[in-house]
């Protein structure tokens, strides 16, 4: 069977690539969208000496998971001067390249309401606008820099909206180490646990292919490898290097899978416990890993290269590697009973994500319980 791997970002890569950025720009008029420390960083002085008069604007209020809220206001401001810039420039994590590409793609009447319903609809649909995207993450983490994928948040409604499309794949990314040194440990651990999430998921999926596993093995290698080391050594370069590289590796993997089961389980457990993404998406792995081991020879194959052992000490590894970076693997660790998190892993198969994990036909009928169990066996 022929399978395909496409990736048109052009990616930037190194300690110091963010000066190739006034080359990439070349004669665009650019809004720069960052988050609100990025000032006291001196981030954004960064981007107004490499930019100069092309530089028009900052949008620097983007905060974690963007919610509906926040959004409509920052988007109908956008376009309301639809003409001011060809170009944005994310400068941040996950949530600010997620904010920027749902700004890019603009509708008819400019209205972020248009947006919801299109999304809301489901169907690929042709924006009225599209602008040119460069995504600069400042986490190793979400991979978004290179996949077309953004979350937008509905907290009250308790509901999220998916928005993927050809023109959300940014131009080009610049990863550069250097931006990531000032990150805190928590945030160095959850991003760098998304991204073993993302690499993780791309190999339990019904849409892996040679490609995508061979940047996902290496990316579980390196993580597995750097991560803990990492969170007591924040200042240290390498491994800064080492971890930004593994998560474009992970974001590579999963720009061409998507995520599957744990992802979908995270989804719930943001909106209705407030966990924080990274944490949410990867404290259930070991369960998922259980789940997915078995399913297809072929995914197995995938997972031993990754683990280098068998399937019960993977799992007994995995668990202890999240341990190890105080990160707690049981749904009722986060207040959540055995019948709830029954409920949230059964709805989670039923959804996009959850169909993409090669386990769901052989789980369609999921007992915590039994699970459990499963991933004790020897």
């Amino acid at each position: 069977m022929t399978q395909r791997y496409c990736n048109p970002v052009a990616t930037h890569f190194g300690p110091g690539s963010i000066e190739e950025l006034p080359r990439i720009v070349g004669d665009a008029k650019v809004v720069v969208v960052t988050f609100p420390e990025a000032r006291s960083l001196g981030l954004v002085k960064k981007m107004e000496d490499l930019l100069g008069d092309r530089l028009g604007h900052v949008i620097d209020n983007v905060h974690p998971n963007p919610d509906v809220g926040r959004l409509a206001e920052m988007y109908q401001r956008f376009w309301q001067n639809g003409q001011a810039c060809d170009t944005i420039v994310a400068l941040g994590g996950g949530s600010t390249i997620d904010t920027a590409k749902t700004l890019i793609v603009g509708t008819e009447g400019g209205s972020f309401d248009e947006l919801l319903a299109l999304l809301a609809g489901g169907k690929p649909f042709t924006p009225s606008r599209v602008k040119t995207l460069i995504a600069i993450p400042t986490t190793a983490g979400t991979g978004s820099e290179v996949t077309p994928w953004a979350t937008i948040w509905d907290a009250a409604q308790q509901k999220k909206y998916s928005l993927h499309l050809d023109c959300t794949w940014p131009k080009a990314a610049i990863v550069d180490p250097d931006l990531m040194l000032t990150l805190p440990r928590a945030i160095t651990v959850s991003t760098g646990l998304d991204a073993l999430s993302h690499a993780l998921e791309s190999i339990w999926n019904v849409n892996a292919n040679p490609i995508s596993d061979i940047f996902a093995i290496s990316a579980i290698h390196e993580i597995m490898a750097c991560l803990p080391v990492l969170a007591k050594e924040l200042d240290n370069k390498a491994l800064r290097s080492s971890m930004a590289l593994a998560a474009m590796k992970a974001g590579l993997a999963f720009s061409n899978t998507k995520t599957a089961l744990a992802h979908a389980i995270s989804y719930e457990m943001t909106l209705r416990h407030g966990l924080p993404h990274g944490i949410a998406c990867s404290f259930t792995l070991p369960l998922v890993l259980g789940m997915a081991w078995g399913a297809r020879p072929d995914r197995d194959a995938a997972l031993q290269q990754a683990f280098n052992c068998d399937r019960k000490a993977a799992i007994e590894r995995l668990r202890n590697f999240l341990h190890q970076l105080e990160v707690r693997t049981e749904f009722s660790d986060y207040g959540v009973s055995a019948e709830e998190a029954q409920e949230m892993v059964q709805h989670a198969m039923q959804g996009t994500r959850g169909k993409n994990f090669i386990g769901a036909k052989n789980h369609c009928c999921f007992d915590m319980k039994q699970s459990r169990k499963s991933s004790m066996k020897t």
